[in-house]
């Protein structure tokens, strides 16, 4: 058989076994089926839908808030010049050998140095696995490993699991900045000074810590400011423990179901929507960070905030927490093992070049990320200055950073207002698209399984609407007085780095050992018309499993029990309720796998081998002709006998024969 034969033959087979079950069209009606047409399912508009929705899925509030501060915590440090000459002495040796490492790594602290070993060995590579993966079957983070590799599918429902839960409590920060934008539209800041009527006998306006004399004459060693005042006494009002849950704060209850309207409406439609929508929710905070990062380096001392955000300490390096601290962030700011991204890739056409916009993408987040960290600790090097201190008495992460440390420098700037209003429209959107985009990957993924249910008229819109309602009323858990205790706790165990690990280790087993990395290979070339760069297959088959079971023990060796602002300490009954929540997520890949082996047929290895094998719906509509002639395939393509598609083809043909 021609090379060329042989290669449209496993296009055939492609649309055979991994081509989209009929009714898998998002928005599919009844007057299409009542015409006799076969669903299609729906593809992106253009290209530029597909690129805006990713970057709106990963880059969000994690580059911003948590990026910088994790540049700043593993190799930042106080500028001077004993400092300095003290590192230098300690790693001169470290330097000579090192010598080859970039200047801007040298100069972006040591924690960029483990970021992107694993983001070129484990991060894009599992990106851009999930997207291939989704383009190649056509179908969301579930019924694609019921496909590819049936054993796997406890991959997709623990996916599921993980971004379910991460909806619940994600959105929940996009309430309290909904408050906080809505509070701007004063005469006054309500968090610049302390004459509200949240505000207690030691609260303390930065004017009077400036003023030496002042300072002393107030003898303020438990001072409060009034933007933390704000913070904890007025949005979260917040109560003793979760032990406390009290009462639920219904301003806050408001904005949940506000930023939850705001997400359905922009998922509703399927991508027709969420295409469109991603154009503004996308592209404006990268206008709002440039705009933030031209007033930020304009600030005085904004230079030393720059400084103590780059200034490298390489003997970080020698610290497990540092590699930790890494590999996490790559896995959250990359938004994969989610099922989202794959839900994503399902709706590109099949030829569509996923390889060449993954790497584009990848080189966006992380860029986003690291310029992230010029524009906040440009600010928060101004606001130090402005109250004497060091930065590191101001540098904060997560909700400090965005909801203290940064409210709190704007309010000493000129047109304090305009800059507040900016930041947390940046700060709604960079969450909303995040957000939206995490739910439609849910929903694709629970759709596909129950296609003749819920495509069906309009059930997919009642089945949106059910989710978000359902999401809505177990999130209002966080929005009680003890809320941010149980935020921490979902933040902490649900959707942590843990569970990211897991399941991107098993992704990794399943395509590159089981269903075979040069077969996925094949399937790709077959996609984008050339193989993509061996770094990829090499990073699946060994370096992305290396390192998630690396990272994953580490953290499991230096876990922590959960602590609210490293005071109160979590009780044991609520410990054990955050590994349940993560144990239910990373349960399910091996749970799956018992199930699948139990249902099959015959000895325990042939069970085995036969749930491993990709699913084997479609052949049968084949002739015996076509199989024999596909049969072939187990031929080299080339000449020299080299790359051989020996693949999944030739046990599923071999057994119609």
């Amino acid at each position: 058989m021609a090379q060329k034969e042989k290669l449209q033959c496993l296009k055939d087979f492609h649309k055979d076994i991994l081509k989209p079950s009929p009714g898998k069209s998002p928005g599919t009606r009844p007057e299409d089926e009542a015409e006799g047409k076969a669903p299609q399912r729906e593809k992106w508009a253009s290209k530029l839908d597909f690129v805006l929705s990713v970057a709106g899925g990963f880059v969000g509030l994690g580059n911003v808030w948590r990026f910088p501060y994790l540049c700043y915590k593993n190799g930042g440090g106080r500028w001077d010049k004993a400092t300095v000459f003290d590192q230098k002495k300690k790693v001169w040796t470290l330097l000579i050998h090192y010598s080859f490492i970039p200047v801007s790594l040298q100069l972006s602290g040591a924690f960029l140095i483990p970021y992107f070993i694993f983001l070129f060995g484990g991060g894009l590579p599992v990106f851009f696995l999930e997207v291939a993966l989704g383009q190649y079957t056509s179908e969301g983070g579930i019924t694609c490993w019921a496909k590819l590799c049936p054993i796997f599918t406890g991959i997709g429902y623990a996916s599921i699991v993980i971004v379910s839960l991460l909806n619940i409590y994600y959105i929940v920060i996009l309430a309290w900045g909904l408050y906080y934008l809505f509070q701007c539209f004063q005469p006054e800041l309500p968090w610049a000074k302390c004459n509200q009527p949240w505000n207690t006998e030691h609260c303390i306006e930065d004017t009077v810590r400036r003023n030496k004399t002042l300072w002393l004459a107030a003898n303020a060693t438990n001072f409060t400011s009034p933007v933390t005042e704000f913070w904890e006494r007025n949005v979260l009002s917040i109560s003793t423990g979760i032990e406390d849950i009290g009462p639920l704060k219904w301003d806050l209850a408001v904005c949940l179901l506000v930023v939850w309207v705001i997400c359905f409406f922009c998922i509703w439609k399927g991508v027709k929507s969420t295409g469109k929508v991603v154009y503004i929710t996308a592209t404006f905070p990268f206008v709002m960070l440039i705009i933030l990062l031209v007033r930020g380096v304009t600030l005085p001392g904004a230079a030393e905030g720059i400084k103590f955000y780059l200034y490298p300490n390489l003997t970080r390096l020698q610290d497990p927490e540092v590699w930790i601290d890494a590999g996490t962030q790559i896995f959250f700011s990359y938004a994969i093992c989610l099922g989202a991204m794959t839900s994503l890739g399902s709706y590109n056409k099949y030829k569509y070049n996923c390889y060449r916009d993954c790497l584009l993408l990848g080189g966006l987040n992380s860029g986003t990320s690291f310029v992230s960290g010029f524009a906040i600790f440009s600010v928060l090097g101004f606001m130090a200055q402005e109250q004497g201190v060091d930065i590191a008495d101001v540098a904060e992460s997560g909700p400090g950073l965005a909801f203290i440390a940064y409210p709190k420098a704007v309010s000493m700037m000129p047109m304090p207002t305009l800059w507040a209003i900016l930041f947390f429209i940046m700060l709604l959107l960079l969450g909303l698209d995040s957000q939206f985009v995490e739910v439609e990957g849910q929903i694709t993924s629970i759709v596909d399984l129950y296609p003749s249910v819920l495509r069906k008229g309009y059930r997919r819109e009642i089945f949106i609407a059910v989710m978000c309602f359902i999401s809505y009323i177990l999130g209002l858990a966080m929005v009680t007085k003890g809320g941010m205790y149980v935020f921490q706790l979902f933040d902490y165990y649900a959707a942590s780095g843990v569970c990211l690990l897991w399941v991107a280790f098993f992704e990794c087993i399943a395509v590159a050992w089981v269903y075979g990395a040069d077969n996925f290979y094949d399937g790709i070339e077959d996609m984008i018309g050339y193989r993509p760069n061996p770094w990829m297959k090499w990073s699946w088959t060994f370096i992305t499993p290396v390192l998630c079971m690396g990272c994953f023990i580490f953290s499991l060796v230096k876990y922590k029990p959960l602590t609210y602002n490293k005071v109160y300490e979590y009780p044991d009954w609520a410990i054990g309720l955050g590994w349940c929540l993560a144990l239910t997520s990373m349960i399910c890949i091996p749970m799956v796998m018992v199930i699948k082996i139990l249902q099959s047929e015959g000895p325990l290895i042939e069970r085995i081998k036969a749930v491993a094998a990709p699913a084997k719906s479609g052949v049968s509509s084949r002739p015996k002709e076509y199989n024999v002639k596909c049969s072939e395939l187990t031929q080299p393509l080339d000449p020299n006998g080299n790359n051989g598609l020996i693949k999944p083809t030739q046990a599923v043909v071999e057994t119609m024969m």
